[in-house]
């Protein structure tokens, strides 16, 4: 039934056009700047709603990666500290007790049950291949049960993962403003719109044409780079929408005759039908893919080549902030697969990096934008020693950088110098981490979740809240179908995280790979005579 007001009945998302879905979104953001400032103020009432959504990538995925992908903000229970704020946290199924128990446990001067009573979880009870808030916005009495739990809308605010149209359409839902960038933005954050806002910031970035939409358009921008630069070895082909490395391709253009020869177009094109394409696409369906837009870019190459980025966010009320610098770990058939990251950056690249993140921060806070975002680079070191950084793309969601450094920083206080490129708690003492969501081995399929914490407590590889240090486990939900876990090590030094994370690694490989191959058969009791 429609809500009724002193005029009639409240309108229904599927009454409004999208000018007027728009509209309304826009006056319910300017909310946010009052529900910011009184964020963490121990106001009574206070919540968030988080909506972990995902659009799921060309090739797709197993349910159960899925799941574990929205589980990876669970980090945010750790919000929980503050003892007046309800957590409403939303999935496709539901999260497993023990899993909430985990987290909860590492709340400190907190009572987990006082914590548990203030987080309320909601599942949809699909796990269809279709985000998550496709799924909420299919179930409107679902959305009354989340509305229900909203202490005061007056206090609350949407935490997503990325924004589209239906994130936009959930806030309208459930009638609060949402921290993050509003979707009107959307285009910032593909490859052709990060290309295009780097060009107008005058940030550097790769040769490279935006807006290719076939495999002609494809083998023309080839075309176009190879005249440009005719000793260009490699390219890449992205789709405008991929992420994380996936929806990218890698082209050969090694011992092909000169630029503009009459054979060109064909051996370009072959050349673009044998490429290798991350996540487990085909070369025919990524070029079905590309019909929605991509780009065609050189592949910066050097001697000493690197993959960092910085991460940012707009406040509402417009002030761009700083808050960190990764240097990421990459993978995969082309190596454009993200698989984890260290923290910080090198300060010998990570101020020339923020720099140039800054411009571009600029231009966004200028256009309205609000929220989290991220920059990916490539850095190069020339033969003098001089480091040069090439903007990649914008990331207008909480990407893989987003819960190792949040876990961080909610577990020991600490803050992000840009300036200095350092992390200190409040000690004084500084702070590193290594994270992955991909510890994988086939044996970690033999454990279920009590197996994996029985190896954390009988190894000591908890976090230790009186060093601040050690291990936290994320994406736990993978584990046993997936026999992949996420994993933020944290030490004192760069040196002591890498020792920790592979101390853990070692640990729970050998601990899986200790366990019985195959169900031991017991005899039967021996009847009394």
């Amino acid at each position: 039934m429609a809500t009724m007001t002193a005029s009639g009945p409240a309108p229904t998302l599927a009454t409004l056009s999208e000018q007027e879905r728009a509209d309304r979104f826009a006056c319910l953001q300017a909310r946010l700047t009052t529900v910011w400032e009184a964020f963490g103020a121990d106001h009574e009432g206070e919540s968030i709603v988080v909506v972990p959504s995902r659009e799921l990538q060309p090739g797709g995925e197993p349910a159960a990666q899925s799941q574990a992908f929205e589980e990876r903000l669970l980090f945010l229970l750790l919000l929980l500290r503050e003892p007046l704020l309800r957590v409403i946290y939303v999935t496709s199924q539901p999260v497993a007790p023990a899993i909430v128990e985990y987290y909860l446990g590492l709340l400190e001067g907190v009572i987990p049950s006082h914590a548990r009573a203030r987080l309320h979880l909601v599942a949809a009870h699909d796990a269809s291949a279709r985000s998550l808030t496709t799924k909420l916005l299919e179930r409107p009495r679902l959305l009354d049960r989340i509305r229900a739990l909203i202490p005061d809308p007056g206090l609350c605010h949407l935490v997503p993962y990325s924004t589209t149209n239906r994130e936009r359409d959930l806030a309208l839902a459930l009638g609060i403003p949402m921290y993050a960038a509003d979707p009107r933005h959307f285009h910032h954050g593909t490859k052709s719109g990060g290309r295009a806002l780097f060009a107008a910031a005058g940030v550097a970035h790769p040769m490279g044409v935006e807006n290719v939409h076939s495999r002609s358009d494809a083998v023309r921008a080839l075309a176009m780079l190879r005249a440009a630069r005719p000793q260009l070895e490699q390219a890449l082909v992205k789709l405008d929408e991929g992420a994380g490395g996936r929806g990218n391709a890698l082209v050969d253009l090694r011992d092909l005759p000169v630029p503009g020869g009459p054979d060109e177009g064909r051996l370009l094109e072959q050349r673009l039908l044998s490429m290798g394409c991350e996540g487990g696409l085909s070369v025919e369906a990524f070029l079905v893919h590309l019909a929605a837009g991509g780009i065609v870019e050189e592949r910066i190459s050097g001697r000493e080549l690197l993959s960092p980025s910085v991460q940012l966010r707009v406040v509402p009320d417009g002030t761009v902030e700083i808050l960190s610098t990764h240097d990421q770990v990459l993978g995969g058939p082309s190596g454009q697969h993200y698989i984890g990251c260290r923290f910080p950056a090198d300060p010998a690249y990570a101020g020339l990096i923020t720099a140039e993140a800054e411009k571009v921060g600029a231009r966004l806070a200028a256009d309205g934008l609000v929220g989290r975002f991220a920059l990916d680079f490539v850095v190069v070191r020339d033969d003098d020693g001089v480091w040069h950084a090439y903007a990649i793309e914008v990331n207008l969601r909480k990407g893989g950088t987003t819960h190792p450094f949040l876990t961080l920083q909610f577990l020991t206080d600490g803050a992000y110098d840009p300036a200095a490129c350092s992390f200190t708690a409040p000690s004084g003492q500084a702070k590193h981490l290594v994270a992955s969501d991909e510890l994988k081995s086939p044996a970690l399929r033999g454990f279920v979740l009590d197996d994996l914490f029985d190896t954390i407590v009988r190894h000591h590889l908890q976090f230790h809240r009186g060093r601040q240090t050690g291990v936290v486990f994320h994406m736990l939900s993978s584990l046993t179908e997936l026999g992949c876990v996420g994993m933020t090590a944290v030490g004192d030094s760069a040196e002591e995280a890498e020792a920790i994370f592979r101390h853990a690694e070692r640990v729970l490989i050998a601990e899986a790979e200790a366990s019985p191959t195959s169900p031991r058969v017991t005899a039967p009791a021996r009847m009394a005579s």
